[in-house]
């Protein structure tokens, strides 16, 4: 089986934005991949801190929101489903 992580579109992402604080965000299943994702975007944007997240996950609707009180500019999640946030 082979896992398309969709690394390019990812890039592309934020290479286009101003994001300087970046949180991965991987179920467990893709939790292995984490150094390998992680080095890719690293080489790519040394100028980024770049952070994995290592709590559990439960899929799509696992995602760790209270994380933006961390500074977070954007948590990319590889999960099943895309989530927006609302703005209130």
């Amino acid at each position: 089986m082979e896992i398309d992580l969709d690394l390019d579109n990812i890039e592309n992402l934020i290479k286009e934005n101003k994001y300087k604080k970046i949180l991965l965000q991987l179920p467990d299943g893709l939790k292995p991949y984490s150094n390998i994702i992680y080095n890719r975007l690293k080489e790519k944007f040394k100028d980024k801190e770049l952070f994995i997240w290592f709590g559990t996950d439960f899929g799509g609707c696992d995602i760790p929101i209270y994380m933006d009180k961390f500074g977070f500019d954007l948590i990319i999640h590889f999960g099943h489903s895309k989530f927006y946030k609302l703005k209130l």
